[in-house]
């Protein structure tokens, strides 16, 4: 009652007539307004937080007490007189006008040059504003931030105030006593305090290198801002908020952490069974209110409409692909229509999703459709529409993945496939679901709704191998002892991503898992340099593969038990494609010297091998032994392989041969080496030295 008394008393003050004020008159009356301390407050509430309400604007300035509710309708009231706030009485709600606005310019102006001139030290805040100088302030940071003890911290501020008056200027930054306090910090061993306190950022020269640099500038403004973000967040989670054993050993190059910017914000990989989705379209509740709701999918042209949302708004929770389980099964069954249609909307469907967000120039994340192999003339429309959609876009991030065992059905579609892989699509074929880098969705992983793994950890063996002069026994021994850090880590990431989940800091994930209730999250180490570690370190030449079977197997065993231990049974091992292979390799030339392939060759290695590549030539011509050595390592990895088959250099028919002879892995992806045009976009054949379509010599890296 009091509040609403208050303000109808004001209300009724604002309705009477003022008279017209000479000019002179007027002006005295503002600066008179402006004298008091409160009343610039006002402005600056409102200037900041308006339009507010009476009482939320009361409790802001400070005003709680029902004592102070006079002195508050007081300076209110004043405000009002003189134009510089105004009440809209349909909402009840106070604004700031225009001219309020240029008063609190003024008063800001005039206390920031009443410091100038003062002669005392000033100092241009983060927030755009000048204030005095205020050792107080990092006494509070030092407590507040750094969780320093009050005495120690008034010592640090005491050292911190000498040194800045021995600046002699006037000018000072707040990112300048930052690094004084940081400084004095290390001067005193603080390197804890000093973590703490260390502002985030890239150094202004990088930002300016990214403008010149065509692999951050290729996708526009977007490219740099998404670079600039994911270098803060990066510096973030290797100095904040990871434990420091797993950050020094990520810098010393003994593993590496992928996609640091994301790490510990959102999962790499994810499973998302769609039929749900598909019969009762996808809540997003409160979020993404700028984003066009997904209805349920009844008619083709709702495909069209609906999937460049979904594959929108999906790409944005994963740092590194999103496999679309039962999405064209389900499709299939609930939607008729002639393949030419099917073609057309799927065609159109692709191209449109094109355009969802990407956090990095390598293309990810990429959304994978599954199609089963047995799916007949629908799995033909939507292999030619992919092809349509490879026409127009030169660096796809739409990915395919058939599965099923019906090798028939497959050389039915040997020349779709091989055309596909030649103009750059992005195709996996696999005996059961997988994504596009091979790792695997598990008949136990089956009875979730929704699958994700955290893939983006690496351990590097040829570091071990080096440590372990020459002793196959010890290199295993290591391998053991490094794979226990490793789960720590990923533990500690599933709770950080469980965490975003909660919050909803990952809406369409915490809707479509059901707060992780009917999902499951598999943890997976990934194994980079197995090649290098057992044939050229350890000098296993001969018994190569024997030992590999070996050092997996250990893995495999080692990080289950450790699972167990943690009280996780989701730990699994993998070798799979990620950025680890040629950071690792330069860390360790550094270290040990350059590694050539083999004993008296010259050629050096510049990256490490990672996962299974296999070339077409030596398929065709030996297809059995690689074959089943291929399966048997796949089958002890429990996280998955990526296995690429390079057809680069073969023959229309040869490639076709190929293709058919790679059937009987258990899962591969043919690999088609291009050059992609950084001018005009036009797709060529590697050994071309200039663009066909335009003459450029500029080439986007892949």
């Amino acid at each position: 009652m009091e509040i609403e008394a208050s303000h109808d008393l004001i209300t009724q003050t604002e309705t009477k007539p003022s008279g017209i004020l000479q000019a002179a008159k007027r002006v005295r009356m503002i600066f008179s307004v402006m004298a008091s301390p409160n009343r610039i407050d006002i402005l600056r509430i409102l200037n900041s937080k308006g339009p507010l309400t009476y009482s939320e604007l009361k409790s802001l300035a400070g005003f709680k007490s029902k004592k102070e509710s006079g002195k508050f309708a007081y300076h209110l009231r004043k405000l009002l007189r003189q134009s510089l706030v105004a009440l809209n009485k349909a909402e009840r709600r106070y604004t700031i006008t225009n001219l309020g606005k240029l008063v609190l310019s003024l008063a800001r102006q005039i206390e920031e040059r009443s410091i100038i001139e003062s002669g005392k030290m000033y100092v241009r805040t983060s927030r755009h504003s000048i204030e005095e100088f205020n050792s107080n302030r990092i006494t509070q940071s030092l407590v507040r931030e750094a969780s320093m003890p009050l005495e120690q911290a008034h010592k640090i501020t005491e050292e911190v105030e000498n040194k800045v008056y021995k600046f002699q200027t006037v000018y000072l930054t707040s990112s300048l006593i930052r690094e004084t306090v940081n400084s004095i910090l290390i001067e005193h061993g603080y390197e804890e305090f000093r973590s703490k306190l260390a502002r985030l950022g890239i150094p202004g020269s990088d930002i300016s290198d990214m403008f010149n640099n065509p692999l951050y500038s290729r996708n526009g403004v977007e490219g740099i801002l998404s670079e600039t973000s994911l270098a803060v967040f990066s510096e973030n989670l290797l100095f904040n908020m990871l434990p420091k054993d797993i950050t020094d050993m990520h810098l010393a190059g003994e593993l590496n952490i992928s996609n640091t910017g994301l790490w510990n914000l959102m999962p790499d990989t994810v499973f998302v069974d769609t039929r749900n989705i598909i019969e009762n379209g996808l809540n997003f509740k409160g979020k993404y209110l700028n984003v066009s709701r997904v209805k349920p999918i009844q008619t083709l042209d709702d495909i069209t409409a609906v999937l460049p949302v979904l594959v929108s708004v999906l790409s944005r929770e994963a740092s590194r692909e999103v496999i679309l389980d039962s999405f064209v099964s389900t499709i299939s069954n609930k939607i008729q229509g002639s393949d030419e249609d099917i073609e057309s909307a799927f065609s159109r469907a692709f191209i449109s999703s094109s355009i969802s967000r990407s956090y990095s120039s390598s293309g990810f994340p990429v959304i994978t459709f599954p199609i089963s192999i047995e799916g007949g003339s629908i799995t033909r429309s939507i292999l030619a529409a992919y092809l349509r959609y490879l026409d127009y876009t030169p660096i796809p991030t739409i990915a395919l993945s058939l599965v099923g065992n019906d090798q028939d059905s497959l050389r039915a579609n040997t020349d779709l496939i091989g055309n596909i892989v030649k103009h750059g699509g992005i195709l996996s074929v696999s005996k059961n679901y997988r994504s596009h880098i091979g790792i695997v969705k598990t008949e136990l992983d089956q009875k979730s709704s929704s699958v994700v793994s955290l893939e983006s950890l690496a351990i590097n063996l040829p570091r071990l191998a080096y440590q372990s002069n020459k002793d196959e026994t010890y290199f295993r021994a290591r391998l053991a002892l490094m794979i226990k850090p490793a789960i720590s880590a990923l533990l500690a990431r599933k709770n950080s991503i469980l965490e975003m989940i909660r919050r909803e800091m990952l809406p369409v994930m915490a809707n479509i898992t059901q707060m992780m209730q009917l999902s499951k999250m598999n943890l997976v180490i990934n194994l980079t340099g197995i090649r290098e570690s057992v044939y050229n370190i350890l000098g296993h030449e001969f018994d190569g593969e024997e030992i590999i079977q070996k050092v997996l197997h250990t893995a495999v065993e080692v990080a289950s038990d450790q699972g167990k231990l943690a009280g996780d049974d989701s730990i699994r091992i993998a070798m799979i494609t990620d950025d680890s292979n040629t950071r690792l390799a330069s860390l360790d030339s550094e270290k040990y010297g350059n590694l050539s392939h083999q004993a008296g060759n010259d050629s050096m290695i510049k990256s490490y091998s990672q996962g299974l590549l296999i070339n077409g030539r030596d398929l065709l011509s030996n297809s059995g032994p690689i074959i089943e050595s291929s399966n048997s390592i796949d089958k002890l990895l429990n996280g998955g392989v990526s296995l690429n088959v390079d057809i680069s250099d073969l023959t229309d028919n040869e490639l076709k041969d190929c293709i058919n002879r790679s059937l009987d892995f258990n899962f591969f992806r043919p690999v088609y080496r291009n050059k992609i045009c950084s001018s005009c976009g036009t797709k060529m054949s590697v050994s071309s030295e200039v663009c066909t379509s335009c003459g450029s010599t500029n080439f986007a890296p892949l």
